[in-house]
């Protein structure tokens, strides 16, 4: 199997930590998603870039590539060792790791035996889709490819297929639709596979997903913070007014009822995570006025916790 510079895909350094994968991601999954990209090669760059931030953003993952990682320019790396001693690593044992990271190992079985009656095979493929179109039903034209397989299991030609195919609202990243049917043609009138459609939502520049809720981070002036405000918030649909509460906290969450994500049972809820935000160098008039409140609030210490555990 081919080694894939996950890394390198997503433009980040091995040492970077998981906000920056998340950023990196988020921009070329939004540059590359098909529906918007003009690049020829869009579609192929989304699935590598959606594959690769699956692997990068899981500890447990990421361990496991960051050991591949290290050990490619092995002499053993890509074919069979003799003895099975030292730190050496098979084709197989690459292949294997790759295929537990993306579920794929029973998918990656490609010959097989021709026996009477036996059933297409299943066929996966990624549909991309903005988070502001799981709100309602969709209707996707799709293309793929469809193998025959000759007398020996290979595939002998791949023919294409076109399918129109409703996309119900609600959907969730990673979610697989099943098209009965809609796969490999089976042989000597074994049933056809079944296409699977995984889908992958691109990352959106304002709302983090949660379950079925979403969250915003909502940047306000110290003032705003202190003496309260009605401050406008963009939801998936429209825009609204928002209270922010007199004497709010950096990370304070305020919830918006019904403004999260469509779902089968239940809309969910939007948050507005508070991120309270400094001007810039004050000049010597607004210098004098930070005074005056720093006069007025001196009792205020809001780093007395530290006292008290030094204490």
């Amino acid at each position: 199997m081919e080694f894939k510079d996950y890394y390198a895909i997503l433009g980040v350094k091995p040492s970077d930590d998981l906000k920056a994968i998340k950023t990196a991601y988020r921009r070329l999954a939004r540059k590359y998603h098909p529906d918007v990209s003009t690049e020829s090669n869009a579609e192929e760059q989304f699935k590598l870039v959606a594959e690769a931030y699956e692997v990068l953003k899981d500890d447990e993952r990421r361990a496991e590539y960051d050991q591949l990682l290290q050990h490619r320019n092995d002499p053993n790396f890509g074919r069979q060792t003799q003895h099975g001693h030292g730190n050496a690593h098979s084709a197989e044992d690459f292949s294997d790791i790759f295929s537990s990271m993306f579920g794929e190992h029973a998918r990656a079985q490609q010959h097989r035996q021709r026996r009477q009656g036996m059933r297409g095979q299943d066929i996966e493929m990624e549909v991309a889709i903005f988070l502001e179109e799981t709100q309602a039903e969709q209707t996707r034209t799709i293309r793929y490819s469809l193998p025959v397989y000759n007398a020996f299991g290979m595939v002998e030609q791949e023919i294409p297929k076109t399918l129109n195919v409703k996309i119900p609202a609600g959907v969730g990243d990673g979610e697989r639709i099943r098209l009965k049917g809609q796969g490999a043609p089976g042989t000597d009138g074994g049933a056809n596979g079944d296409l699977y459609l995984i889908i992958r939502i691109a990352p959106h520049p304002l709302f983090d997903i949660v379950g079925h809720n979403l969250e915003i981070v909502l940047p306000v002036t110290p003032w705003e913070a202190a003496l309260g405000a009605k401050v406008p918030v963009p939801t998936l649909k429209d825009s609204i007014l928002l209270t922010i509460p007199a004497g709010s906290q950096t990370g304070q969450r305020l919830r918006i009822k019904g403004k999260g994500l469509v779902g089968k049972k239940e809309t969910g809820d939007l948050y507005a995570v508070i991120k309270v935000m400094m001007p810039p160098k004050p000049d010597e008039k607004s210098a004098a006025l930070w005074q005056q409140l720093a006069e007025a609030q001196k009792t205020f210490d809001p780093r007395k916790e530290w006292s008290k555990q030094n204490g």
